[in-house]
Order: structure tokens, then C-alpha cells, then sequence
């Protein structure tokens, strides 16, 4: 009498080819570090250089070879600037601040509730009302500068922060941006359960719709807060009262027709550049985070 043995099924591994192909495909090659590193390098220079002029004399930032290392005069250039009452640059951080802020909220709020509105709520006109926004986007803001400008005017708004802030508050890429994502982050079964439970148009954004849409509205917020932080073109066609700058126009009132400081200008330029790298590196995981999570979702 003759026993068998019963072996259990061996699954079928991977050819050896192909395991070696997937490993060199995420195996990063020379020409590829390469690249990195070169664009690492061409990235941050213009920040080192600025840091080398704004800690060297005139007389050092304009000589010839230049200074590649950085210099024992930042903190008096840094005195200087904050002391220059042309500048006014202290006055200029906060209005910055406030202008920033309020538009990046405002942007936030009311460009997550319309894009809700557009993405899951059924009205008439929807589609024609989303070309319009859209349109909106193609019209650069030099073309409606006049017109806006007699609008301050006629509100008696020019030299106040109101001028440089409301126009501002909504947008038609903040809008777009959060109906893309709210069609792809907010399943309708979740807002047809919210209804069953008697939850009103507003509370089913407020309790459901905006915590689904949170990672878009941090990348929205971050965006925002940079553009109009560097907002140079509109805030000098409005602000004439060196008084009451925002932290741009504080910054060309360094650079007179008569003679340049360099060392003074590229030291208030690392005071008005280091607000936005503190925000990028509090917030920088959450806008990293939130542009991952939309490539899974798209």
C-alpha cells in the first residue's frame, strides 16, 4: 500500500525580470539626483544672497567680485530699516497683516460655501453662472483698474486699507478650486443622510461639507495669504499716502531715484520675507497634505 503526499499549492511569484524592473523604477538615478540638487541649489541662492547683502556695507554689496559669504552687519542694516521713516515699515507688516488675513478668510469661507453650491446644490442657471467665474479668472485685474479706482473713489476709500481689501474678498479661482474638490472629497450619500436627519442647507455645509473640504481650504488659505502678501501693482495705485503703506509699498520706498542702499533694501526685504516662510513652515505639512490627498481622490 502506497501513501501520498499532499504538498500545499505554491503561489506564483513574480518573475525576477519584472521585480527588477519595479525596483529600478523607483531607484533614483544619477542624472535624477543630479537634478535635485541643482534645483535645490537655484532655489535657495536668491535667499542666501539676499542674507550676504543684507549683512554686508553698501560699499561691499557693490564691489567687484561680489561677497559670497554673509557679513557682521545685519542686525544695524536691520536697525536702519525699521528706523527709516520713509519706509514706515513696521506700519506696513501690519497692514499687510490685516489685508492678508482678511482676504485669506474671507477667500476661504466664501469660496468653500459657493463651491459647495456649485458642486452639489441643484439651481437654476448653475452652468452659465460658472462660466462667468471662470471668465472672471481670464480678465487680468490692469484691466479693470480705472473703473475700480473711481469706484474708491466714489466711496471716498483711497489711502485706507477698504481699498486694498474688499475687492479682493472673493475669487473666482477660490470658488473653482473648492467646487473641484468638493465634487470628488463630498459623496452625495452623505449630504441625502444629513437631509433625511432634518439638517438645513447650512448645517449640512457647516457639519459635513466643510470638514470634508478642510485640506483644500488650508492649500486655498496658503496660496491666498502669499499672493496678497506680495500684492505690489494694486495697493501702489490706491495707497498714496506713504502713512499708511502695506509692507510692498514700504519696501519700494526704500529704493530712492538718488541712490540705492542695497544693503538697506535686501535687509527689509528678508524682514518682509521672513512672515511668509514662518506661515509656509507652520502650515506647509497641511498644504503638502491637502495636494496628496486631492491627486488620490482626482
Amino acid at each position: 500500500m502506497t501513501t501520498t503526499t499532499l504538498r500545499p499549492p505554491t503561489r506564483p511569484t513574480a518573475p525576477a525580470k519584472a521585480t527588477h524592473q519595479a525596483e529600478r523604477l523607483w531607484k533614483a538615478s544619477p542624472l535624477t539626483w543630479f537634478g535635485l540638487v541643482l534645483g535645490v541649489i537655484l532655489s535657495l541662492f536668491p535667499f542666501y544672497w539676499m542674507i550676504v547683502i543684507a549683512s554686508r556695507t553698501n560699499d561691499a554689496a557693490n564691489s567687484w567680485p561680489p561677497p559670497f559669504l554673509p557679513g557682521g552687519k545685519l542686525g544695524e542694516n536691520i536697525e536702519r530699516v525699521l528706523a527709516n521713516g520713509d519706509a514706515n515699515i513696521v506700519k506696513g507688516l501690519l497692514n499687510s497683516f490685516l489685508v492678508s488675513g482678511t482676504i485669506t478668510v474671507a477667500t476661504v469661507f466664501f469660496g468653500s460655501l459657493a463651491g459647495f453650491a456649485f458642486a452639489k446644490l441643484r439651481f437654476r442657471g448653475k452652468n452659465a453662472l460658472l462660466l462667468i467665474i471662470l471668465a472672471s479668472m481670464m480678465v487680468p485685474i490692469q484691466l479693470g483698474v480705472l473703473p475700480l479706482y473711481i469706484l474708491m473713489a466714489k466711496l471716498d476709500w483711497l489711502n485706507t486699507m477698504p481699498s486694498v481689501t474688499v475687492p479682493f474678498l472673493i475669487g473666482g479661482f477660490g470658488i473653482f478650486m473648492m467646487r473641484q474638490y468638493a465634487e470628488q472629497a463630498v459623496p452625495n450619500e452623505l449630504i441625502e443622510a444629513a437631509r433625511v436627519d432634518g439638517c438645513s442647507t447650512w448645517r449640512v455645509y457647516w457639519h459635513v461639507v466643510a470638514p470634508a473640504l478642510r485640506p483644500a481650504a488650508a492649500v486655498l488659505g496658503l496660496l491666498t495669504f502669499m499672493e496678497q502678501w506680495n500684492q505690489f501693482f494694486w495697493p501702489f495705485v490706491v495707497l498714496a499716502d506713504p502713512s499708511n503703506p502695506t509692507v510692498q509699498i514700504s519696501l519700494r520706498s526704500l529704493n530712492t531715484a538718488y541712490f540705492a542702499d542695497n544693503s538697506q533694501i535686501f535687509a527689509g526685504t528678508l524682514i518682509a520675507t521672513l512672515p511668509l516662510f514662518v506661515v509656509f513652515v507652520l502650515f506647509g505639512r497641511q498644504i503638502i497634505g491637502g495636494i496628496m490627498e486631492g491627486a488620490v481622490k482626482s
